[in-house]
């Protein structure tokens, strides 16, 4: 089945999930698309299997608290970053609940994870104003960058660059085999002081970059040439909220949430909105991924909800 814009707006939410007393801070799929993970301000990791629509256990982190997550290329591990006691990344078995590595080094909060698509290597982003590169198998940072301002990054699908968003104001390129000789391609966009970038993500074809904001308005710039092909707006956060925005995976539509619980979901190519989706959610919805391998997305406010299309096209 493939992905149009009857398809998109006929999704509706198949299932609702109350398991956290708090807000979700953060999602992640597992590759093969079977299990998502989320955290939560309450402290809890919630595993929910994609297939049968369930969640399938609870963790907590109650003494460190989890916000940003990610699932490693190991079956059964995460890497997440905590919003208690320290800034440390900590390297979780979901198997039996054990930390297998801390990764020291932030000295404040953790803005920006991303896992490298090909290998044990990850970057993090942080208010400390540097983007510190690591490998799974060392509690040592393998690669440390010192910015202008707070950063956002994220590697490309081929996990052989990563972009920088610095100060909301500029996408940097790097080289992971060369990084410390600095970018290889700077984009600089007009700023805007009305908000910051809260997140950049590439699409799977790595052909685009989008850039979220902390505003009404989301940027996506061609990756090659850095132009700003389209802005997208329209949708509600009057409150600086940090909303998730993200591609399908066939790089053709771009999603996100809204203060009000509706999703707002664009052509890449032409710009066009194609559909608003009632979520029904009780808050700003500041998760939301579609997932990898199956014809579902999620999203999530305090509650989790899973997305179902209703034609066939």
């Amino acid at each position: 089945m493939k992905l149009t814009d009857n398809v998109l707006r006929s999704f509706r939410v198949a299932k609702v999930f109350r398991e956290n007393s708090d807000k979700i801070n953060c999602f992640d799929f597992s590759s093969n698309g079977e299990t998502i993970i989320s955290s939560s301000d309450d402290d809890s990791l919630v595993l929910y299997d994609c297939q049968e629509g369930k969640p399938k256990r609870t963790l907590y982190s109650k003494k460190y608290g989890v916000d940003l997550i990610r699932y490693t290329h190991a079956a059964n591990t995460v890497v997440y970053s905590s919003n208690k006691i320290d800034d440390t990344i900590r390297y979780l078995s979901l198997h039996d609940n054990k930390y297998i590595r801390y990764f020291p080094g932030h000295n404040k909060r953790v803005t920006a994870l991303s896992m490298s698509p090909v290998d044990d290597t990850f970057i993090s982003g942080s208010l400390d104003k540097t983007i510190r590169l690591w490998d799974l198998r060392s509690p040592n940072c393998q690669g440390l960058m010192h910015l202008q301002g707070k950063p956002v990054c994220s590697f490309d699908p081929e996990g052989l660059i990563f972009a920088a968003g610095v100060n909301s104001e500029m996408v940097k390129l790097y080289d992971l085999r060369s990084f410390d000789k600095g970018p290889f391609a700077t984009f600089k966009l007009q700023y805007d002081r009305t908000c910051e970038w809260t997140g950049l993500k590439f699409s799977n074809d790595g052909k685009l970059i989008l850039v979220s904001t902390n505003g009404g308005a989301l940027r996506l710039l061609d990756a090659f040439k850095g132009a700003v092909m389209h802005s997208f707006g329209g949708y509600n956060n009057s409150k600086a909220v940090t909303l998730e925005a993200s591609f399908t995976p066939d790089s053709q539509f771009i999603m996100i949430g809204s203060e009000d619980g509706k999703i707002h979901v664009w052509n890449a190519e032409g710009g066009m909105k194609v559909a608003v989706l009632d979520g029904k959610h009780t808050g700003p919805v500041t998760c939301l991924q579609f997932n990898p391998k199956f014809m579902t997305f999620s999203s999530a406010c305090s509650n989790m909800a899973f997305w179902l299309p209703t034609i066939d096209d």
